[in-house]
């Protein structure tokens, strides 16, 4: 039977067991917000930092390369031992995972920021500081914005193998299904989170628009 003929099925099972659906989507929601935030508040200072620091650009970017290169379910193994099971340590691996969007996207949305803007700036007496707060992390923002819409989307799909260490969320039932071989059930747990991962790049694209995302995406294909 073909996954469409299997959707009236799995609607089914979802209202069947809605108070496990809610519980395991607020679980999922609590992640992706969680690592999502973590990454946020490292990859933003770090990628900052990296401007400002050119010796130690190589270096961030090096660590964040790691980060990204190594399989989130690799990552929740190997704290495992230092936190046990549960929802910290699924919450590690996604963090981890999501640095690298977020702190491209800072670093590039700096770096981008016309030279000449920032020249007229410092010849106005302005410090470094407050060209960076005043000048380059506006105009960035757009920027980096689209990096955390990246690492956003991507935590939630990712946040699917919480379940293996204990964190919840709604890969509990893709793979319990998977394993019972029970299509609606792996559908009712795979739609939503689909859906979620849609919904979020929607609002964030609109969000990331009103920032001016859209027209520095336009410049940029024009001057290229």
């Amino acid at each position: 039977m073909g996954i469409l003929q299997q959707l009236p099925a799995a609607w089914d099972y979802l209202l069947a067991n809605q108070q496990q659906f809610v519980e395991l989507l607020i679980t999922h929601l609590q992640l992706v917000f969680v690592a999502v935030v973590c990454a946020i508040l490292v990859a933003v200072p770090g990628g900052i930092l990296a401007t400002r620091r050119p010796k130690l650009k190589g270096y961030i970017l090096g660590l964040g390369n790691i980060a990204q290169s190594v399989p989130t379910i690799a990552i929740i193994f190997l704290v495992f031992p230092f936190l046990g099971i549960g929802f910290t340590t699924a919450l590690v691996g996604l963090f981890t995972y999501a640095i690298l969007p977020i702190l491209t996207n800072t670093i590039a949305g700096i770096e981008d920021v016309d030279s000449s803007t920032v020249e007229a700036a410092r010849g106005m007496g302005m410090t470094d500081w407050e060209i960076l707060k005043e000048i380059q992390l506006p105009l960035a923002l757009p920027v980096i914005f689209a990096g955390i819409r990246t690492a956003s989307v991507i935590t939630v799909g990712t946040a699917y193998l919480a379940f293996f260490i204990g964190g919840g969320g709604l890969g509990l039932w893709v793979v319990v299904g998977i394993k019972l071989f029970n299509m609606p059930q792996v559908l009712a747990g795979a739609i939503p989170g689909a859906l979620l991962a849609i919904g979020m790049d929607s609002l964030f694209a609109l969000v990331e628009r009103q920032l001016g995302g859209e027209g520095l995406q336009k410049e940029s294909a024009a001057g290229a």
